[in-house]
């Protein structure tokens, strides 16, 4: 029987072929997803490594012992010096040793500046983390290699000079501290998840001391270094950086605000041994072991790379390998419709040898093993084909090169499960699929070999599948109802399970949805074919060719149900995503537009007024002032000290220009400060007495007398009247409150006064900030391109940062429609192979009506009539399964984005006519191609021979 059902598979191989693409295309789906999990895995694994450089072995504090808060506090106060790491290199076996320290620096040449992360440098170029890929590593005192980025973005090349800055240096250079509070910035560093010890610049500050190693005052001018390398970053040790640039000794010392490189704080050490010998090695270890301080051990290259994938397992790879794989397993799911749908058109096409079968003495159990043999068979083949595309899919992807943007190199990484599970659920899927064709085949009966039956299936769906799918849709419904209630109750202020339970709230809704569309999906075979009834009805007014396609639709229910869910399965989740999306951005815009009363600014120590006019001509800029500010505190009448950036503006009249916000009514003038209603930190209304005195604190004002004189002199004193003593600034003004909101998020509060304050020495400028307008679309340009071309306006000052609901906005759409082309290019996958799933029903339409084609074609219908019926109904199969999965996820979008947005702001119910649009003409194109070569069947066989044959 084996024999026979092969040579029935090779006979029926153009039938097969639908099917096989559908089961292909499914298990392509998860192997690549599991390739892809491999992938990242490695690529993490590699990432989080790559900071060994070429070490094989590193020095690391204890893990998985019970340490007390006094143990932590040791291991991250240790510095250069405790390691002995001179005595580490003369021990037999070691190549190499070095201390892992990193921080950022602030890199010049000429006008033009840029930000670079910088690490400690080694003796031998391979224990670096990065590669040197041009010029060699550095060696002698004053010397850097520079990132090839920043090298080229200052137009630097090896040989060249370039002076190199940071905070802790500027901080120690004012202070004249010397190497003070290096434990605390070893305990920042130690805060640092990626293994490195960052102390950046902005964590520095504290470290301090005023000279360098080699007597160079790096107060203000910095230092003078030579480029004697480039480096590249291809393992993406930093790629969260661009990479780092490598310092010698002394420049870093210099740069972390200390005198003396033994003093800065560090608690890891790569080495370099001798492993040639597994015994020498251990010896090696064991001696450099004895020469660390409490609580550290050597651990090798391999151990940490372990550690590494052990705890990646549960982490965000496989949350992804299992968003991804759910996608995989939909497009299996929907592709088992298809497969049904095949395997009755086999069987309907085979009734006459199936019977012939019966009659030589085949019985029920052999035709039902038959048919799951072949659906095994056909399982295997497509899910082996499927496997192989999967592997070719992700090796181009790790080919292309198109992860580097991410920061990781992904190579091909196979495994079992890239085998044995797609192979598995496929051949499965394939055979659950067959099971009622199966069943179909051990109905036929012999006679059926002597005379010609109708095989439309007339079978009404069971009453227990109508109860099921009511009781799923309305419990899906309660628990909908319920979730925006308790929505609803919570942005009303009123007491709701939202306020402290919200994500069971969100996840009932997600149940809810989930519900409705399964009960639905269950009840298609109740209302879909309807439905297509009363919308075939409307269409067969149209014509002859419409009117059969209207008649031929009706006769076989269950498939139809089956293949019009298989379409609205993909559609539902594709309008759905759509939907959320444009949600997400226009209830976005709109909560930033009233949470932002400045579209976008741009504050800095180092702006400049020529930078500030440049910007105002950016196309897309249509208004923009540039003032004077000053980082102050002041106390509101709880007596609450409050950070306020004091910004010094010509008059109301220039705020009126960028200012979206009522300002009637208003002044500005020498007496008065115009504050804001609500604090930008809590969102609370500020009480304010009727005068507020704003102070600039000793620290600050120390800051400037290193600096030089700032007007706060004695006499400056006394003329002002405003109360400066003793380096400190005050100014006592009295504060009018307009609600204006967050024209700079990182202070309270930011507050105008008149610009004379900074221009006659009563308030001394430590920045400045440019407020601008923009109208992007009466410009005609894109809103991101305005962002862009601002920031490279700015680019030259490093201190200069770019921000507003301007640039949020542009980051979160940029969010949203990646997130959106990915999930829609995910289900796309379903909606594929759903239409697949239309050309195998109409297959099964043509031979089931052979006879009744041919009796049209005798009484005068013609080949383009039939065509055009067969196009008919794949249309209506399509667009009406199309438009209720439209409808479905338009709902279903506006129901999520109420429970996800209404927390920012008024939810925007968008309907995406686009996104729509474009699916249902995909699904209509697709039906009409579909619909090709049945129709070419339908008109091939002539009218005599057909009715023959039937």
């Amino acid at each position: 029987m084996f024999s026979i059902t092969l040579k029935l598979m090779k006979k029926s191989a153009r039938m097969l072929i639908p099917a096989g693409i559908a089961i292909l295309i499914g298990t392509a789906f998860i192997a690549a997803t599991f390739l892809f999990g491999n992938a990242m895995n490695d690529a993490l694994a590699a990432q989080n490594t790559a900071q060994l450089g070429g070490a094989n072995y590193v020095i690391s504090p204890d893990s998985g012992k019970d340490l007390t808060d006094k143990d932590q506090d040791y291991i991250y106060t240790r510095t250069v010096n405790d390691f002995q790491l001179d005595r580490i290199r003369a021990t037999e076996g070691v190549k190499d040793a070095r201390a892992s320290y990193a921080g950022s620096v602030t890199v010049t040449r000429g006008n033009k500046h840029a930000s670079s992360y910088v690490i400690t440098t080694a003796a031998k170029r391979t224990l670096l983390p990065v590669t040197i890929t041009q010029g060699d590593q550095p060696a002698d005192s004053n010397e850097i290699a520079l990132t090839k980025s920043v090298a080229d973005q200052l137009g630097v090349k090896v040989g060249d000079r370039v002076t190199v800055n940071s905070q802790a240096a500027q901080y120690a250079g004012k202070t004249g501290d010397s190497a003070g509070n290096t434990g605390d910035a070893g305990d920042e560093s130690a805060q640092n998840a990626d293994g490195t010890s960052s102390h950046d610049g902005d964590s520095d500050a504290a470290s301090g001391a005023s000279v360098s190693s080699d007597g160079a005052n790096t107060a203000d001018s910095g230092m003078t270094v030579r480029v004697v390398g480039l480096t590249d970053d291809p393992n993406g040790a930093y790629a969260y950086y661009g990479g780092a640039s490598v310092l010698s000794d002394n420049v870093i010392t210099a740069m972390a605000g200390s005198n003396d490189f033994g003093n800065l704080p560090v608690y890891l050490v790569y080495l370099d041994i001798d492993d040639a010998s597994d015994t020498a090695a251990a010896s090696t270890v064991k001696q450099v072991s004895t020469l660390l301080p409490k609580h550290f051990s050597v651990q090798s290259r391999a151990a940490l790379v372990e550690e590494s994938v052990k705890s990646m397992s549960s982490g965000e790879t496989s949350i992804t390998t299992i968003f991804l794989l759910s996608f995989g397993i939909l497009a299996m799911l929907v592709a088992a419709l298809v497969i049904a749908n095949t395997f009755q058109v086999l069987v309907a096409q085979r009734r006459r040898t199936l019977a012939l079968l019966r009659t030589i003495g085949a019985n029920k159990s052999q035709l039902y093993v038959s048919v799951l043999f072949e659906a095994g068979v056909l399982g295997l083949i497509a899910s082996a084909l499927g496997v192989g595309l999967g592997i070719g899919l992700m090796a181009a992807l790790c080919q292309s090169g198109l992860m580097k943007a991410t920061g990781m190199t992904m190579r091909l990484v196979l495994s079992g499960p890239v085998f044995t599970v797609p192979m598995a659920f496929g051949i499965i899927m394939t055979v659950i699929a067959s099971l009622g064709s199966a069943r179909s085949a051990t109905a036929v009966t012999p006679l059926e070999a002597l005379r010609p039956i109708e095989l439309t299936d007339t079978r009404r769906a069971g009453v227990v599948r109508a109860v099921i799918s009511v009781l799923l849709i309305v419990a899906g419904v309660a628990l909908c109802a319920v979730s925006v209630w308790q929505m609803s109750e919570n942005i009303a202020g009123r007491d709701s399970m939202a306020d402290k339970q919200y994500p069971l709230v969100l996840l009932a809704a997600i149940i809810g949805c989930a519900l409705i569309f399964l009960g639905l999906v269950l009840s298609a075979t109740f209302w879909l074919p309807v439905l297509m009834r009363g919308v075939g009805a409307m269409v067969a007014l149209a014509g002859p060719s419409a009117k059969v396609a209207h008649a031929n639709i009706q006769k076989n229910p269950r498939r139809v149900a089956a293949t019009g869910a298989a379409l609205l399965i993909g559609v539902t989740l594709v309008s759905t995503i759509a939907t959320g999306a444009a949600s997400a951005k226009q209830t976005m815009n709109e909560a930033l537009t009233t949470r932002y009363s400045v579209d976008m600014i741009a504050a800095g120590t180092d702006m400049t007024g020529k930078q500030a006019s440049e910007a105002a001509k950016v196309k897309g800029v249509q208004r923009g002032i540039y003032a004077p500010t000053r980082m102050m505190t002041m106390k509101d009448a709880d007596g609450k000290s409050l950070s306020v950036l004091v910004v010094g503006v010509d008059g109301v009249d220039a705020l009126r220009k960028v200012v979206r916000s009522d300002l009637s009514g208003v002044t500005i003038d020498g007496d008065s400060v115009l504050m804001p209603k609500y604090s930008a930190a809590t969102g609370k209304d500020i009480p304010l007495d009727k005068s507020v005195t704003f102070t600039a604190g000793a620290a600050e004002a120390q800051a400037d007398a290193a600096n030089g004189p700032s007007g706060n002199d004695a006499n400056g004193s006394a003329e002002n009247g405003n109360g400066q003593s003793g380096g400190t600034q005050t100014l006592t003004l009295k504060p009018r409150k307009v609600d204006y909101r967050r024209i700079a998020s990182n202070y309270a509060a930011v507050a105008f006064v008149d610009a004379s304050h900074f221009t006659n020495g009563g308030i001394k400028a430590d920045g400045h900030i440019m407020l601008m307008r923009i109208d992007a679309e009466g410009a005609g340009v894109a809103l991101n391109d305005v962002f862009t071309n601002v920031q490279n306006v700015f680019s030259a000052s490093a201190g200069v940062t770019v921000t507003g609901p301007v640039a949020e906005r542009t980051q979160w759409e940029t969010m949203i429609n990646g997130m959106m082309a990915l999930l829609v290019g995910l289900i796309a996958v379903a909606v594929l192979i759903a239409l697949v799933g239309v050309a195998n029903t109409l297959s099964l339409s043509v031979i089931e009506r052979t006879r009744e084609s041919a009796t049209l074609r005798a009484i005068g219908m013609t080949r383009g009539q039939l065509r055009r019926s067969l196009a008919v109904e794949a249309l209506l199969l399509s667009l009406v399964s199309g438009v209720v999965g439209v409808v479905l996820g338009t709902l279903f979008g506006w129901l999520g984005s109420y429970m996800v947005f209404s927390l920012y702001g008024d939810t925007v119910f968008p309907f995406e006519w686009a996104t729509n649009g474009v699916v249902l003409g995909v699904a209509a194109l697709a039906a009409l191609l579909a619909s090709v070569a049945p129709a070419r069947r339908a008109v091939k066989t002539p009218p005599v021979e057909a009715l023959a044959e039937a």
